[in-house]
C-alpha cells in the first residue's frame, strides 16, 4: 500500500550562494503532520518562488525507494527532507506518474502531478558541493527526480496516511516525458 512516510517543512533558513541569500532547502520531518493549503505546507517556506513554489509547486514529493538509491550512491544517510522534499513517500513510484495523476492523501487533501523538478545549484552545494561535482547532471541523469504537485484539495496530511491515484488521464505525458537533463 503507497503511503507517506514524512512530512516534512523548512527546519531553518541558512545561508546560500544564489541571488536570495539564503535557502530554504532544510527541511525535517514532523512528528504529527501539517495542514496543507493552496501554497502548501503550513509551516514551510520557498525562498525563490521564481523556481520554487507557487500554485504548481506547492509540494515536492521524493520517494523513498530512490532514496535508498542516492543513499547506496553517496555512501550515507538520505533522511526524509533531505532534498528539499515536502512529501517522502513509499511504495508508489513518483517518478511514473503522468502530469496531472490526483492522488488522494488520507482521508482529505488530494494533490495532481504538475511537473519534475529540476535540480538546481543550491541543491548541488546542499548535497555536498565540491565533494560531489556534477551533481546537478548527475541527479537528473537518473531521473529519479520526483514530482512537484498542485492542491486540488487541502486538509492535513500526517506521516502514515495512505496514498491513493484517483485519477490519471490516459493521454498525458509522463512525468519525465519532457525533461531534458541541464547541460
Amino acid at each position: 500500500m503507497p503511503s507517506l512516510l514524512a512530512v516534512c517543512v523548512v527546519h531553518q533558513l541558512l545561508p546560500e550562494a544564489g541571488s536570495a541569500g539564503v535557502t530554504a532547502i532544510d527541511k525535517r520531518p514532523l512528528a504529527r503532520g501539517a495542514k496543507v493549503g493552496p501554497f502548501g505546507l503550513r509551516g514551510d517556506v520557498q525562498v525563490n518562488r521564481k523556481h520554487h513554489g507557487g500554485l504548481d509547486k506547492a509540494l515536492y514529493a521524493y520517494a523513498q525507494e530512490d532514496a535508498e538509491f542516492w543513499e547506496k550512491q553517496l555512501g550515507r544517510e538520505v533522511p526524509p527532507g533531505y532534498f528539499g522534499e515536502n512529501l517522502r513517500t513509499e511504495g508508489i513510484d513518483v517518478n511514473a506518474a503522468r502530469i496531472g495523476e490526483v492522488w488522494r492523501i488520507g482521508e482529505r487533501v488530494e494533490v495532481a502531478v504538475t511537473m519534475p523538478r529540476t535540480p538546481c545549484q543550491t541543491f548541488s552545494r546542499w548535497v555536498g558541493g565540491a565533494a560531489e561535482r556534477g551533481w546537478v547532471k548527475r541527479f537528473a541523469a537518473e531521473r529519479r527526480l520526483g514530482p512537484y504537485l498542485r492542491v486540488v484539495r487541502g486538509g492535513v496530511v500526517r506521516p502514515g496516511d495512505e496514498i491513493v491515484v484517483v485519477a490519471a488521464p490516459d493521454d498525458a505525458p509522463g512525468l519525465l516525458d519532457g525533461f531534458r537533463s541541464p547541460a
